[in-house]
């Protein structure tokens, strides 16, 4: 766990390493509502900043299981993207370099927890009712066409 003096995510000197994970059931992706800044209360993958002496792999397995509850798959690479997000006077606020995975759900029954305020099973198709980020929508566009 990070301590309270590593919870600082704004005005940085460097970007914070940080997974996504696109985690399918059937045609469903699980959606969380962040609970915490950058984007509170916007949908998103579950996902956050991987912890010291963690690999990737084992940091998309921690952030779902925090977040949802549940037991996924062996994460899948798919991508990485940068989320550099100034403030009003154009300094940088936020810098993530995110590092995206596919995975496939071993349970369905989500238990939100962490950083998300929910958690949801949302069908693909219905994707554009929840305002996801461009980004977001394209990788997870992408991990349908790895599934296949």
């Amino acid at each position: 766990m990070m301590s309270d003096i590593d919870d600082k995510r704004d005005y940085l000197a460097r970007p914070i390493i940080g997974v996504g994970a696109v985690i399918w059931n059937d045609e469903n992706v699980l959606l969380i509502k962040r609970g915490k800044a950058p984007s509170k209360g916007s949908w998103s993958i579950p996902g956050g900043a991987q912890e010291l002496g963690e690999t990737l792999r084992d940091a998309v397995r921690r952030e779902v299981l925090e977040e949802a509850g549940i037991i996924v798959s062996t994460p899948v690479l798919i991508d990485t993207v940068d989320l550099i997000t100034p403030d009003g006077n154009g300094q940088v606020q936020y810098h993530y370099t995110l590092i995206d995975f596919v995975a496939e759900a071993q349970e369905t029954d989500l238990k939100t927890g962490g950083d998300a305020a929910d958690a949801r099973w949302v069908p693909f198709v219905q994707l554009d009712d929840y305002r996801l980020w461009d980004k977001t929508k394209d990788i997870i566009t992408r991990s349908r066409a790895l599934r296949r």
